[in-house]
């Protein structure tokens, strides 16, 4: 306690700008790294060097701790290497600047964007419009959204039915969705290489296995052929969701109520309502895929 008050007696000005500098880098650098997939890779780089810090420091393995301080010089070496598309895009866009007073991804007005994806996914259904729509996570679909055309726009019905209208240039392709925004439309999504139980699952639905097996995101899903909607995370894929489900889901994925649910009720995990359905199991029957194309 005395060694304590004593540094904190001497403590000045200047070393609180000190510290806040710092921290300011190191908000800088995850901001940097945030909305990709490279951010999971930098926590786990982070946690191993506070371990192999703290192993080094505080338990007297001596040859472990020559070890760690002679690899530091390689590990800088290799962090440009390893994080090369993750350096070159935050560098875009600190060059595009925003980078610190970047709004949430989250706010307020989950209920409304609810009910525009539910009003959109029913009427596309009913049109028979094929398509596909990715809601981002926890893990950021930024190297998807590149693949696209950016448009940054509020969710609306009358938008999604225009964008997968079979006659507009983005029908061909996934609408990604970054919390209450249409962040791009016409994104290539990476294909499922398991086989599928069903002939009539076709691209659409290996795109939502493939994006939902490698992330955290929710993908819904329009047949062109049937109209059934179906929805895919974790690479598990459900069928024939109606309205309510489809709502249900959503409102997890939102984390938000509706006005008659009861206050105090135990909130349940996004996956909660894709329990106890039929799931998509491999079938090596119909490992090509059929059915719907794009």
């Amino acid at each position: 306690m005395q060694d304590f008050l004593s540094i904190f007696a001497r403590f000045e000005w200047i070393d609180a700008i000190d510290i806040l500098l710092v921290a300011v880098i190191f908000y800088g650098v995850l901001r940097l790294f945030a909305g990709t997939q490279g951010v999971q890779l930098l926590r786990g780089i982070l946690v191993l060097v506070f371990l192999g810090f703290l192993a080094s420091n505080f338990t007297g393995l001596t040859a472990f701790g020559w070890l760690v301080r002679n690899s530091a010089i390689a590990f800088l070496i290799a962090i440009p290497v390893i994080f090369q598309p993750e350096l070159r895009r935050a560098l875009e866009r600190l060059g595009r600047s925003g980078l610190f007073f970047a709004r949430s991804q989250r706010g307020l007005g989950a209920a409304k964007t609810i009910s525009e994806l539910v009003n959109a996914c029913s009427r596309l259904a009913q049109l028979r419009y094929g398509a596909i729509i990715v809601l981002e996570s926890q893990t950021g679909l930024e190297e998807t959204v590149e693949t696209g055309v950016r448009l940054h726009a509020l969710v609306d019905a009358d938008l999604l039915l225009t964008i997968f209208h079979p006659g507009t240039p983005l029908h061909d392709g996934a609408v990604i969705l970054r919390g209450q925004k249409i962040e791009a439309a016409a994104c290539v999504l990476p294909l499922t290489q398991r086989p599928l139980n069903d002939s009539m699952l076709g691209t659409r639905h290996r795109a939502a296995l493939g994006i939902t097996e490698g992330t955290d995101a929710l993908a819904i899903v329009v047949s062109e052929e049937t109209g059934i909607l179906s929805a895919a995370r974790n690479g598990r894929l459900v069928r024939r969701l109606d309205e309510r489900r489809l709502w249900r889901l959503l409102e997890h994925f939102y984390e938000a109520r509706t006005p008659g649910d009861k206050e105090g009720e135990e909130e349940d995990d996004v996956d909660a309502p894709l329990r106890g359905r039929d799931v998509d199991a491999p079938n090596p029957a119909v490992a090509q895929g059929q059915g719907e194309a794009t």
